[in-house]
Formats: structure tokens, sequence, C-alpha cells
């Protein structure tokens, strides 16, 4: 009796098909349809190992491109054996404090198509790229994309003292804060002590005319009564 040839792969081979020819057919859509698919796509086999929702995952590769991600909506974290991560063409200004340090197997990075925003926030990814090895290329399209200063340089050959230029603490907000309302305190103050000069000297000026009119009105009443006196006089004698 002849037995049919059984394929045990042949259930891993459908599942790669699969995914080839959806990926085939994201890549041609916008990113916010590719998202919105994505997030309404049943996810098990993703779930199952560790793959983010919002991006695509292929044995070890982890592809996060297109998918308008930004800082705020990136995953906080990715599959420990993940050994090429694909974040490209999103909104990512910054990347989170530690995000890549847990991936011993990652090889491979794709970064470019970011807005990256070179202040405090860059230190982290700039530190990163810094102690990839020599042969490592993936630097190279990473780049400024504001403030305009450091714009289109590339994040890797950023001078530290470049990035702390344009950093802003709120303690450094809060003492300036601190120094104007001092100096509008200050010159309040001023202005109070200058009004009270003012009104003090207006006031003695006002005060002197009072009193000269006075001597003046006092010293004219007894002339006339030295006048009036007078004629009294020669008329007794």
């Amino acid at each position: 009796m002849q037995t049919l040839p059984t394929n045990i792969d042949q259930p891993a081979t459908n599942t790669r098909n699969t995914e080839a020819m959806l990926r085939h057919f994201l890549s041609c859509l916008t990113p916010h349809l590719r998202l919105l698919i994505l997030l309404m796509i049943p996810n098990r086999v993703q779930a199952s190992s560790g793959c983010p929702l919002s991006c695509f995952c292929h044995g070890s590769q982890v592809d996060c491109s297109g998918r308008v991600l930004s800082t705020s909506s990136l995953p906080s974290s990715f599959p420990p054996g993940t050994t090429d991560l694909r974040l490209h063409d999103n909104r990512l200004t910054t990347l989170p404090n530690g995000l890549l340090d847990s991936l011993s197997s990652l090889h491979s990075v794709s970064l470019h198509g970011n807005p990256w925003a070179c202040d405090c926030g860059v230190l982290y990814l700039r530190a990163w790229l810094l102690r990839q090895p020599a042969d490592f290329i993936g630097h190279r399209n990473i780049t400024c994309s504001f403030p305009p200063s450091l714009q289109g340089r590339l994040v890797a050959y950023l001078a530290e003292e470049e990035v702390l230029e344009s950093c802003h603490y709120w303690y450094c907000d809060l003492a300036l804060a601190s120094q104007v309302c001092l100096f509008v305190f200050v010159a309040v103050q001023a202005g109070l002590l200058v009004a009270v000069v003012v009104f003090l000297r207006r006031f003695e000026r006002l005060s002197r005319e009072a009193q000269r009119t006075t001597e003046e009105s006092f010293a004219g009443g007894e002339g006339n009564m030295y006048e009036e006196y007078e004629p009294l006089k020669d008329s007794c004698l």
C-alpha cells in the first residue's frame, strides 16, 4: 500500500508565506492605514513571542517602521532575542533611556527618517551610537531636525557641549522666574519710594506757601489797623 508523503514543515511554510503576503500588502498602504490594519488583525503569533502590537515580527526581526510612532507611543520593550530592529520613518524625536540596552543580540537598527530633537533628550541615543562597533553604519542617516542651529547634523558626531547648550531644566526656569519677580518687586518698591519722596516735597512746598500766605495776611492786617488808628489819634488831639 502506497502512503502519501507528509510534509511536517507545511504549516510553518504557510505561515511564512502569509506573513510575506501581508508584509507586501502593508508596504503598499499609507502609514496611517497600515497602522490601523495592524491593530485590527489578530496577533496571536506576535503576542505569544512578545512582539509589540504596533510592530510586525518575523523571527528575530522586529519591524516598527512607518507606523507613525512618536516617542510617547513607542513600545516600552522589545523581544529579548531581537537581532534586527527597524524604527525608521516614524515621528520619533527621542529614545527613552535604556530602551536598547537590554537587547544583547541586537545587530542592526534602522533609525533614519525620524525628526530627532538634538537637545538633552538625544543624549541617550548619542551615547548608544558611540558604544557601537566601528563597522556600525546605522548612524550615518540619523540626523537632527531641530533646533535650527543643529539641523542636518549627525547625532553620533555631536559634541556634548553643543547638546547641553540647548538644554532647559525646570530649576533654570524657576531661577529665571524668581529673578524676574525680584526685579519687578524692586522696581515697584523703587516706584513707591519715588512717589513718597515726590509727595513729601510737594507737601513741604504747599506748607511753606500756606505759611507765607498766612504771614502776609497777618502783616497786611496789622498795617490796616495802624492806618485806621492814626486818624483817630489826630482827631483826639
